[in-house]
Formats: C-alpha cells, sequence, structure tokens
C-alpha cells in the first residue's frame, strides 16, 4: 500500500512539473518568435514600398512633362503620351485632369468614376501627391491610385495626373512568401496579400466599401502579452498566429503578419515530453532498481562463483597452451636442424658421388708434380737452370689447381647460415663446374657455358646457391647416362629476376609437375644413388633466397631447369 501511494504522488509530481516546462517553454518560444516576425514584416513591407515607390517616381516625372501642363496640346497627342508612360512603367493605366476634376486624356480610355469626391484628387489639387486604394471595375483588378499636381509655370496646379498601379503585379512577387502578409486601408479591407484567400476580406470587422468580400474569420486572445490569432479561414494559413502589425505612412496603409506558433509548442510540447519522459524512465528504473537490486545480489555470487571456475578453467586451458606452444617450438626447431642436416647430407652424398673424379683430379696433379720435380732435380744437377726454372713454374701452377679443387671442396662441404646476403651468382656457377668437372670428364659430357663476362648480384647464400646448381648438373648427367648425345648447356641473363636455365639432352621429364616433390625420383632401382630429395632441397633453398624454380621440357628434346632469383640491390638492402 505504501508503495503504490507513493507511485501515485510520483506520478502526480510529474504532471506538474510537465505542466510547467511546457508553460515555460511555451512562453519562451512564443516571445521569440515576435522578433522574428517584425522582422520578416519589416522586410515585406520594404519590399511593396519601394515598389510602389517606384510608380510614385514615374508618375511625378511625367506630371513635370511640359506637354501635359500645356493646353495647346491635342487630347490624342496627351494620350500617346499617356500611353507611351503606361508601357514604359507597366502601370494599368495614366489618366490626366483638369482642375474640375473632370477627365482630359487616358492612356487606354478607362472610364474611372467618382473623381469629384475623392480626397488623394484634393491633396493634388492643392499641391501634394494623394494615394488611393481601390478595386477598378474597368481591369478587374486591385488599384493602388497615385495623384500627382501639375503645375503651371506660374505657379498654380492647373491639372492632375493619376496613375493606376496594379497591386495585383506586385503581389505575384510575393505569393507563398513566409510568414502570411497582408495590407489593409483604413477601413481594414485587405488589398494585398501573399495568400490570396485573404484578399478584399475585412479584418477589422466594422462596414467596408462595396467590394470587400465578407469578413474575416479570427478570434483574437493574448498569451504572455503577444496577441495571439485563432484562424478558421484556410488550410494554407496557421492554425493559431502571432499578429504583428507595422503601420506604413509612406503610402497610407497598414502592413501585418501572421506569424505560425505551431513550431514553437510544438518545441514546447516536445521538450515537456522529454522531461516527463525522462523523469518517468528515472521513477521506472529507480522502482525496478530497488526491487531487483536482492535479486542482483544473490544473482551477482552466483556469477562470481561461476567466474572463479571459469578462470581457474582458463588458467588451465592457459598452461596447457603453453605447453603445446613449448612443443611446437621444439618441433619446429627439431624440423629446422632436420632440414639443415638433410641438406648437409645431400651435399655429402654428392661429394661421395665426385670423390673418385676429385681423387683422380688431384691424383694427376701430383704425379706430374713428383715428374717435374725428379726432372727439375736432374736439371740443376746438369746446370740448366731455364728448364729447371720451367719446371718449377708448372709445378706452381698444379699446386694452385690442387688449392682451387680443395677450397671449392672445403667450401662445399661446410654448413652455412640461412641468411641472405650478396651472392655472384656466375662465380657461383663456376665453382659448381669445378667440383663437377671430374665427373663431367668421367662421363663424357660436353659442357658449354653462356654466361657474362661481369658479376650477376643476386640475393641468396653462396655455399647454398653452389650446391643448387650443382644439384642441377648432377641430375643431368645422371638423366644422360643412356643417351647417344650428352651435352648440358648452361646461361645466365641479366634483369629481374635474374636466370639461370641447365638444360641436357636426356630423355626429359615425364611428370614436370611432380618433379619437385620429396622422394620423387625418374631413376630405376640400382641405376645410380639417391632417394630423390636433391631437386626437392634445391627448391626449398631457391625459395628461401625469395626466388623460384620450375622444370620443363625443351622444345628440340631434354629437360631444362630454370632458376629465378631477386636481383640484389643496394637500396634494399639497405
Amino acid at each position: 500500500m505504501t508503495r503504490t501511494v507513493s507511485v501515485i504522488i510520483y506520478l502526480l509530481a510529474v504532471v506538474v512539473l510537465t505542466a510547467s516546462v511546457w508553460a515555460y517553454s511555451a512562453r519562451q518560444s512564443v516571445s521569440a518568435l515576435v522578433p522574428r516576425g517584425q522582422s520578416d514584416l519589416a522586410l515585406a513591407s520594404d519590399r511593396l514600398v519601394s515598389g510602389i515607390s517606384s510608380y510614385r517616381l514615374q508618375t511625378v516625372s511625367l506630371a513635370s512633362d511640359l506637354r501635359l501642363q500645356s493646353p495647346a496640346t491635342p487630347s490624342l497627342e496627351l494620350a500617346a503620351i499617356l500611353r507611351r508612360g503606361a508601357d514604359l512603367s507597366g502601370a494599368l493605366d495614366f489618366i490626366l485632369l483638369d482642375t474640375d476634376r473632370q477627365p482630359l486624356a487616358s492612356a487606354f480610355n478607362s472610364s474611372v468614376r467618382g473623381w469629384r469626391n475623392e480626397p488623394m484628387v484634393d491633396h493634388a489639387l492643392s499641391g501634394t501627391l494623394g494615394m488611393h486604394l481601390m478595386y477598378s471595375s474597368d481591369f478587374g483588378r486591385r488599384t493602388f491610385l497615385i495623384a500627382a499636381p501639375i503645375f503651371d509655370p506660374d505657379g498654380p496646379v492647373t491639372r492632375v495626373l493619376v496613375t493606376l498601379v496594379d497591386l495585383e503585379r506586385i503581389e505575384a512577387d510575393f505569393r507563398g512568401d513566409n510568414p502570411a502578409v497582408f495590407v489593409t486601408d483604413q477601413t481594414g479591407v485587405i488589398y494585398f496579400s501573399n495568400r490570396s484567400e485573404l484578399v478584399l476580406r475585412n479584418s477589422r470587422l466594422e462596414p467596408g466599401p462595396p467590394e470587400a468580400q465578407g469578413f474575416l474569420d479570427y478570434t483574437s486572445n493574448t498569451f504572455s502579452g503577444t496577441e495571439i490569432w485563432t484562424i478558421l479561414a484556410s488550410r494554407y494559413l496557421p492554425r493559431r498566429a502571432i499578429h504583428v502589425v507595422q503601420d506604413l505612412p509612406v503610402i497610407g496603409m497598414r502592413a501585418e503578419a501572421l506569424v505560425d506558433v505551431a513550431p514553437a509548442l510544438a518545441t514546447a510540447w516536445l521538450q515537456a515530453a522529454v522531461v516527463g519522459f525522462a523523469f518517468l524512465l528515472f521513477g521506472a528504473v529507480f522502482f525496478l532498481v530497488t526491487r531487483q537490486r536482492h535479486m542482483l545480489a544473490v544473482a551477482n555470487e552466483a556469477l562470481e562463483s561461476e567466474v572463479q571456475a571459469r578462470t581457474r578453467e582458463l588458467s588451465d586451458a592457459n598452461i596447457a597452451l603453453r605447453a603445446e606452444v613449448n612443443e611446437r617450438i621444439e618441433a619446429e626447431t627439431a624440423l629446422k636442424k632436420a632440414q639443415r642436416d638433410l641438406i648437409q647430407a645431400e651435399k655429402l652424398s654428392a661429394l661421395g658421388k665426385m670423390s673418385a673424379g676429385i681423387s683422380h683430379e688431384l691424383n694427376q696433379p701430383l704425379m706430374a708434380i713428383q715428374s717435374f720435380a725428379e726432372n727439375g732435380a736432374q736439371f740443376l744437377a746438369r746446370g740448366d737452370a731455364k728448364k729447371a726454372t720451367g719446371n718449377l713454374t708448372r709445378i706452381s701452377n698444379l699446386a694452385a689447381r690442387m688449392a682451387r679443387i680443395i677450397k671449392n671442396f672445403r667450401a662445399f662441404a661446410r654448413q652455412e647460415k640461412d641468411t641472405v646476403t650478396r651472392v655472384d651468382l656466375i662465380a657461383a656457377v663456376e665453382a659448381a663446374v669445378d667440383l663437377a668437372e671430374a665427373r663431367l670428364n668421367s662421363q663424357q659430357v660436353k659442357l658449354s657455358m653462356d654466361l657474362p663476362d661481369n658479376p650477376l648480384w643476386v640475393q641468396g647464400g653462396e655455399v647454398r646457391l653452389q650446391q643448387v646448381v650443382l644439384n642441377l648438373i648432377s641430375n643431368a648427367i645422371d638423366a644422360m647416362s643412356v643417351s647417344p648425345v650428352r651435352e648440358i648447356a648452361v646461361s645466365a641473363r641479366p634483369g629481374s629476376p635474374v636466370c639461370l636455365m641447365v638444360r641436357d639432352t636426356g630423355a626429359g621429364i615425364s611428370e614436370p609437375d611432380k618433379v619437385f616433390e620429396p622422394f620423387y625420383s625418374t631413376k630405376s632401382i640400382g641405376e645410380a644413388e639417391g632417394v630423390g630429395l636433391g631437386l626437392s632441397i634445391s627448391y626449398g633453398l631457391v625459395q628461401s633466397f625469395g626466388g623460384n624454380i620450375r622444370g620443363a621440357n625443351a622444345p628440340e628434346g631434354g629437360a631444362v631447369f630454370t632458376v629465378e632469383l631477386q636481383r640484389w640491390i643496394e637500396e634494399e638492402a639497405a
């Protein structure tokens, strides 16, 4: 019961607060509309006055024409002068009256009657401008009349020039503007408006001229010191509007504006609704919070227990994950070591294949050195120093050749770090050829090389690149074991990338797509040593350099292997 009473009191407080916010916001919004409405009305009034004032200037200017002043000017000429003025100014008509208020001439022969009782003609005859609003039955339009005096050269007023201004022509430029603006004469009849439904209505609820077409249906009241009209006239007029008034003494009229208060009231309603909704939402949230606090406390305890259990599970899973990561790191390390060992084993296997040839290559120079040394000793004993010197020179050349073979052998046999550096491709090819020379000779294979004279610097490893070239040459020798023609062509060309081609005259490749797969081999059992890892290792080495290797069958027969290597650029290396 106490909770129900509290809710009712809170709702009543929210209603009172919402009503107060609406009243305050409505007063502020309506008060803010008044200056804006006055400003809009002033702008519209200035435009109207400016438009009519231009006709005043044209009337005064035409009235100063000496031909209109002279009694000797024929009526036809007077009518032509007035017609030309009407054509230039856009006026409905120009009418020339004498001092007895009788028409002397007209631009378009209009028969406007009632000049004798027009106060504007009285003003003109007294020497000042006269103005009047009326509905012209001749033209069927609302007009603004301007009467200007025409003075005799001696001083008195002898004639009056009346201008009929087409108000509806000026009104066309105002049609549809906001706010709704209308202009009345002294009797309250609306002769000018940007809303057609207001035209010729009487806005003062007083008797007006015959052309008046009824009264404007509205009621007036005051809100926060501001006059508010409630209008039942047209859907194009605001239902409720601020009534703003401005006198126009220059043209003898009064301008009025109707500023729609619907946006201001909508703003007030919106602000009141936001405040009311905010307090209702606050009350609802507060009620729900107080009601569910205990439930949340119980749920919080259960959640904490579940979080602790989940945390323990995540900790256990994290420990297991770390162990798995360590195992994977160890496996990766072992795999890299196995790869290095496999590469080294492949190199040693290649060296084993070449060991007999290398022994032969070393044995021949050693026997020659022994022979040249014995002959040199005999030449020295005979005193023939020239021949002894020649033998010593041959011994030095043979020793250099042996040193070069042993140097290439030792460099090829060592393990190299897995780094990419600048390597001369030409030097790597020549070193590999030196290592394979003995096997080339033993298998009676002809080797031709088409290499540039200058170094070709590529990204790679010196020993690993030699191994790739040596593997390609060795595979080419094996592929030509039963071929009648045994020729290997090694060529290189610069570019981006740098390309190295090794072509043989063997039987070709039966399955080019599988040639780089591990343990893939086309050799028969017992035909040659190896388990099919040479090309697979070469493929991995070239990939580690950032390059590519591919094998294909040459059109003229045999196989051709192409190695693509990245060109070494100093800027990229830096």
